[in-house]
């Protein structure tokens, strides 16, 4: 009997490889063009005439020649004392809500992680501020604030006007924006618990370290990639927060809750003055970017 040997294909020569390759490359992008076109018409042209408008002098009136003026919009906001108090404004808001929400989330998260009865029931219930609108939520907190038919003054008795007063708005809406930011930072870090080792955990209580050297020792090192996602994404969500604090003070009263995104909505569409609005968000922007950069390159350097 006389065995067949299969004859070995002859090489691919490099013209054909190439040819392969870039067949796959625009199937590639002919799959990804339908996802493209939206993102692009929505988000990316809208952003670049935004900055294109931020250096000009344009205005939402009629028969209005739009010129180009360079940089003498962003010389106006360094000398524009409102833009630098709604400035200010924003910091604490954005800086206190990310840091509650962060440690409120946590402890949420700890307890939802325990083996308690009930314990799928929470976790359904603490995710509810989530899937609410945030006109929702800043219409039912302006009912809780009521001076006169609230429930928070019913139970302290008293007759507060927490949104109009000078010295409580800002604190007040502080609290609403941790109770409505809450829920995701929650799913984040349970998420996270969920995925550390218990092996560590059994490790430790074997070296005799308590509730607190485990939790310190071991947890929060093993959580530090999501915390310093969700916190960073916290940052970038409460700086931009706008539809929340419209519905709640409308920036009132007296400005004390004005934050820059109202502040640039108020310029665009209550002056008309687009060019100036869209350089105060180009601001922002590179504020948040030059924030956000520098905030995770200190992690990053940490954690080397």
């Amino acid at each position: 009997m006389t065995a067949t040997v299969a004859r070995p294909a002859p090489p691919r020569r490099p013209g054909a490889r190439h040819r392969a390759a870039s067949r796959q490359r625009r199937e590639m992008w002919l799959l990804m063009l339908p996802a493209m076109v939206p993102v692009v018409l929505f988000s990316v042209g809208p952003l670049l005439y935004g900055i294109g408008l931020a250096f000009t002098d344009a205005r939402n009136t009629r028969n209005h020649q739009t010129a180009f003026v360079g940089l003498e919009n962003f010389t106006r906001l360094l000398t524009d004392d409102e833009f630098w108090a709604s400035f200010q404004i924003g910091a604490i808001w954005s800086v206190s809500v990310t840091v509650l929400q962060f440690l409120a989330a946590l402890g949420l998260a700890l307890l939802l992680n325990e083996k308690l009865r009930g314990r799928a029931v929470a976790r359904v219930l603490s995710v509810v501020p989530w899937a609410m609108p945030p006109v929702v939520v800043g219409l039912m907190w302006k009912l809780v604030y009521h001076p006169d038919a609230g429930i928070l003054n019913d139970l302290l008795g008293t007759h507060i006007n927490w949104l109009a007063d000078f010295s409580l708005a800002l604190p007040a809406i502080i609290v609403v924006g941790v109770w409505a930011g809450m829920p995701q930072t929650t799913v984040v870090l349970l998420a996270g618990l969920q995925n550390v080792p218990k092996e560590l955990y059994e490790a430790g209580a074997m070296d005799g370290a308590g509730t607190w050297r485990r939790f310190w020792n071991i947890t929060l090192p093993q959580l530090r990639p999501v915390i310093v996602a969700i916190t960073s994404l916290d940052f970038v969500w409460n700086i931009n927060q706008f539809g929340l604090v419209y519905v709640l003070t409308q920036g009132g009263p007296g400005g004390r809750t004005r934050l820059p995104m109202l502040f640039a909505y108020e310029e665009a569409f209550r002056y008309r003055m687009a060019g100036y609005a869209s350089m105060l968000g180009l601001a922002m922007a590179i504020v948040v970017l030059a924030v956000l950069g520098l905030y995770l390159w200190r992690q990053m350097r940490e954690a080397r």
